[in-house]
């Protein structure tokens, strides 16, 4: 897929996007999405008969996550979303879609579109996101030994395991972008995650939530949630 996109013209500047909390898709990881709503039914279908591409995007504020549940509402969204395609599709017998995102780039919303679509649509720009379309851009950059350090400790206090091979062959934009994506975090630890601007801004912020939940952790004496 990287030969497909290779600079942001490369991508359409009008996509459907799936408002969903707490989901953080970012290039190159990916993203199993179980879709049952009939208007996403309709969005993977015409996605799947078009580029393959959606924009995964976060509902902003506090009621945001509550008004998406319905069908007629519009809650408001994040400015910065993630252009993906769908890369794998399955239809189970219940009519469900079990399909995989593969993350390409993010985008910046321009506006959101009046369409016919029960789904939503927007006008979005990728060109401040060009070195998404680049695989390693920044690796260099990264403060690896500290991410794994602390996670170790974190995982540690969790009695959780890790295939540790597995973690030391990874590359480093593997690596950050695949435990961002799979951290704990909410929707807003998880936005700003996907706003930062390098590789290594990601990772520093996602050490520093990580030391801040270890720390608070500590202070108050709570057990941890496995």
């Amino acid at each position: 897929m990287s030969g497909k996109y290779q600079k942001p013209s490369d991508l359409p500047s009008r996509i459907p996007v799936f408002p969903l909390g707490g989901a953080l898709l970012l290039p190159r990881t990916q993203l199993p999405l179980n879709i049952f709503e009939p208007r996403y039914l309709q969005m993977i279908d015409d996605a799947l008969g078009n580029d393959r591409i959606i924009g995964m995007i976060q509902p902003d504020g506090p009621t945001a996550l509550d008004m998406e549940k319905d069908a007629n509402a519009k809650p408001p969204l994040y400015k910065i979303g993630c252009a993906g395609r769908i890369t794998s599709f399955l239809e189970a017998d219940d009519g469900r879609y079990l399909i995989t995102l593969t993350g390409i780039c993010r985008f910046r919303v321009l506006e959101e579109l009046n369409t016919l679509t029960p789904y939503r649509q927007c006008q979005v720009d990728t060109d401040e996101f060009s070195l998404d379309l680049k695989a390693g851009a920044g690796e260099d950059d990264v403060s690896r030994e500290r991410l794994l350090e602390i996670l170790k400790v974190y995982l540690e206090t969790r009695g959780l395991g890790i295939d540790w091979d597995a973690i030391k062959n990874a590359p480093n934009e593997n690596l950050v972008n695949s435990l961002s994506a799979i951290s704990p975090y909410g929707p807003s630890e998880k936005q700003a995650l996907l706003e930062a601007k390098t590789l290594e801004d990601r990772n520093q912020m996602l050490i520093a939530l990580t030391e801040m939940t270890l720390a608070r952790e500590s202070s108050d004496g709570s057990t941890p949630v496995q």
